[in-house]
């Protein structure tokens, strides 16, 4: 699932924690900076920045037994990634870890770090030390590891379409957005950055950092959204972690937006148009605010992500105990006239939707996902007004109310009205021979859009949706995702929605946003590999260009 979009982007980026480091005098102080960064961009993802790890999925790194009697296995497991079932600290954990795209003197950089944080043994590791391990290890060399990440061949062109590599891109992105004509891209980085993809010349410039406009005494910056509205203005969405408050850490949500333009047409410095804060989630769950777009009324629709996995209240005193608050796991509408906007909750009950869109009938539908607790990640049918609760943390899938998905999982207030989500009839995205609410658990839907009736016959009137892919061992030890699902839309004798769904392109190296413009479509992968399994490190991905075939375009 995706965890940051929440917990997975921004823990890539968040500025550390103090650490207490147990042999200080063992090792030089800028070397344990050095390890700290990389820990952050490279470790927190899963293991936390306060070492912890996350409930029953990633062991914890503070006070480990495991890194005190394996040391080289603890290289190994950085060089060459680790699978299978370990006990760390008296607990199993049976999981995967991809390698991670360091040279030895990073390793053994963010080894020295990890050894000397959070009450474990101390000690020193060399450069030479790390490569000898790794000659042993699946990648001989750090330049082996390197091109086992190169980029994979362009996937097959589905049916109806040419597919070409419009840029490869220097840094990760997480989110595409255009005027919708086809001339430029602005791309989205997890930390703010904000550039310019010329789709003429295929040339990126940076448009501005985030140092330019993002305030960081306010905690490093976790940007999950961006939008363009008609008048050439990007809005972004922005979390940040503030470990400086009391009595809980809080985070604090921005709506950044540019409020004008430059003579080439491009949006200048954004500045704040909204600010509110809550409580930081539970472990690595803080979702965070993300996608935001536009309704077809004009007004300012916003995802804002859950604070827990499911409702528990976590064993950490600097973060709230609270659950979910009253503005968190819902979806949001602004109208973006105001000088003064409110938040507006026009939904409840949604995990994580890391996209929604309108389908061909104005009808709003959201893709989210699911918790560590293989429930199936959730396509939503939202109805502003109806008083509808879509689950979290009471009740996943279809499942019957009082079947809880954890011990913790709280009781459903009385007098709840529960909708439930999209039934996936198949053949595609959920297993095979079955219906259900709605795609595999942990593929991680992430970028989505509509087609209308002017699209190739394979994907008129439907959705596409980007699955990221899995980042835990999935259900059936198999991977899930790492393709766009096409789904057209059912309504079924009940009145609900069911999609029938096919996949549309693949394999992809975790597509985590879909863009159409000037009757294109555009897929930004965010990272290479396209398979979980593999154990392959992560590496900036690129973004792939879709145009329909004359003749596909042109027929009824």
């Amino acid at each position: 699932m995706i965890r940051r979009p929440g917990a997975f982007l921004a823990a890539l980026f968040l500025i550390a924690t103090a650490a207490t480091f147990v042999s200080a005098e063992e090792t030089n102080a800028a070397r344990l900076r050095r390890g700290q960064i990389l820990y952050i961009a490279n470790c927190s993802l899963c293991h936390q920045l306060t070492g912890r790890g996350a409930a029953e999925s990633y062991p914890p790194l503070a006070g480990s037994d495991y890194l005190k009697d394996h040391r080289t296995n603890s290289i190994l497991a950085i060089v060459q990634g680790m699978s299978g079932r370990i006990t760390v600290n008296g607990r199993s954990f049976d999981n995967q870890m991809p390698a991670a795209v360091l040279d030895d003197s990073s390793v053994a950089d963010v080894l020295t770090f990890v050894y000397n944080s959070w009450g474990n043994p101390g000690g020193d590791f060399s450069t030479e030390e790390v490569r000898q391990v790794r000659s042993r290890s699946t990648f001989k060399t750090y330049e082996d590891l390197v091109k086992a990440n190169e980029y994979p061949p362009i996937p097959r062109a589905p049916e109806g379409f040419q597919i070409r590599e419009l840029a490869r891109l220097k840094d990760f992105a997480t989110r595409i957005a255009s005027d919708g004509q086809g001339r430029r891209l602005y791309l989205l980085s997890p930390n703010g950055h904000v550039s310019r993809l010329d789709i003429a010349s295929r040339a990126l410039t940076n448009l501005f950092r985030a140092d330019d406009y993002i305030d960081a005494s306010r905690g490093s910056p976790s940007t999950l959204g961006m939008a363009l509205d008609p008048q050439g203005r990007l809005w972004i969405t922005c979390n940040q972690r503030n470990e400086a408050v009391r009595p809980f850490q809080t985070n604090e949500v921005t709506i950044f937006w540019t409020s004008g333009t430059s003579a080439q047409g491009d949006p200048i410095k954004p500045v704040p148009w909204f600010r509110t804060s809550y409580p930081w989630g539970i472990g690595p769950y803080n979702h965070g605010v993300s996608h935001l777009t536009f309704g077809r009324d004009g007004l300012l629709y916003v995802s804002s992500g859950s604070r827990t996995d499911g409702g528990e209240a976590g064993n950490d005193d600097r973060l709230g105990a609270m659950g979910e608050t009253s503005i968190t796991a819902a979806l949001w509408r602004f109208n973006p006239k105001s000088t003064t906007p409110e938040i507006e909750v026009i939904a409840r009950g949604i995990r994580n939707a890391w996209s929604f869109a309108w389908d061909g009938d104005g009808q709003l539908f959201t893709v989210s996902n699911g918790p560590d607790q293989h429930a199936g990640e959730e396509m939503d049918w939202v109805r502003p007004g109806k008083n509808l609760h879509h689950g979290f943390p009471f009740q996943f899938e279809d499942w019957p109310i009082g079947r809880k998905a954890y011990p913790h999982t709280p009781e459903a207030p009385p007098n709840l009205q529960f909708a439930h989500p999209v039934v996936n009839l198949g053949p595609d995205g959920w297993f095979s021979g079955k219906a259900g609410h709605t795609f595999h658990p942990h593929s991680s839907p992430a970028g989505m859009v509509w087609l209308d009736g002017s699209w190739p016959e394979s994907v008129r009137n439907s959705f596409l949706i980007g699955r990221f892919g899995n980042l835990i061992k999935a259900v059936e030890d198999r991977d899930v995702g790492f393709d766009v699902l096409s789904a057209r839309m059912e309504k079924t004798i009940t009145g609900d929605f069911a999609a029938h769904t096919h996949r549309f392109l693949a394999p992809l190296g975790r597509p985590i946003d879909i863009h159409m413009a000037g009757g294109r479509i555009y897929i930004l992968e965010y990272t290479r590999p396209t398979t979980f399994k593999d154990q392959r490190g992560w590496l900036p991905g690129r973004v792939l260009e879709l145009t329909p075939s004359r003749a596909a375009a042109k027929a009824p």
